[in-house]
């Protein structure tokens, strides 16, 4: 019985992280009876670029990449969602095709829930309505500095974000490296660059001393020259 009320989205701490926290406790119990939780798989897609969706995504745990197919076929990753993000909003809203897509990059929990809780919850909640809005401008804001990140900062620039973005947001293990573990392409996919040249950037930052690895594993060892990097400096 407790592990049951556990997940039931009335008593789950994963709702102070987004939207959901403006329903009302019935209106969370409604959700709650018709969720569907779901294991993804590292690597497996939540849903694909173009694709009509039928509910939303609550990540419980793990992480998992969204991600755009450029004008020239590469695939752009435009952010990382971690517990509490819910993932699908705009386009069940919307009533459109999802312009994005979501793949694992570790294995995940998360709480489907159907579309018709979410409008019906739009429709009879001033709050929660005013909380998907948000959020939704706060996505926008996301894509557009991916786009001025693209066209006004160096490949140097963007992987020092990246790296410190990273750390800043999923910490590190009893190592002091990076917690969040991406292979090499994917790290290429957020700075926007091909994976080659992610690789010599990565290599010219271990041999100034701004970086160590060990396998897939980064270390951040100088993170002011980072940060300083990161501004143009």
């Amino acid at each position: 019985m407790a592990a049951h009320e556990q997940t039931r989205c009335e008593n789950c701490i994963i709702r102070e992280l987004n939207s959901l926290r403006a329903l009302k406790k019935e209106e969370l119990k409604a959700i709650s009876d018709s969720k569907e939780m779901r294991v993804i798989k590292k690597g497996e897609p939540l849903f694909k670029e173009g694709e009509k969706l039928g509910g939303v995504y609550c990540v419980r745990n793990g992480v998992s990449k969204l991600s755009k197919i450029s004008d020239n076929g590469k695939d752009q990753i435009v952010k990382i969602a971690s517990k509490g993000e819910v993932m699908g909003q705009r386009s069940v809203i919307a009533e459109q095709t999802t312009n994005l897509s979501a793949v694992a990059l570790n294995d995940m929990e998360v709480c489907f829930i159907p579309k018709h809780n979410i409008t019906a919850g739009i429709q009879d909640n001033p709050e929660f309505t005013q909380a998907v809005l948000k959020y939704m401008a706060q996505e926008l804001k996301v894509a557009d500095d991916v786009i001025v990140n693209m066209s006004q900062k160096t490949v140097n620039q963007r992987l020092a974000e990246t790296l410190l973005y990273i750390e800043n947001n999923f910490g590190l293990d009893a190592e002091g490296y990076l917690a969040l573990i991406l292979s090499r392409s994917d790290i290429a996919d957020v700075v926007g660059t091909a994976t080659e040249l992610c690789i010599r950037t990565l290599a010219k930052f271990k041999k100034e001393e701004l970086i160590e690895t060990k396998g897939k594993r980064i270390k951040l060892i100088d993170k002011k020259g980072l940060n300083q990097l990161k501004n143009g400096f």
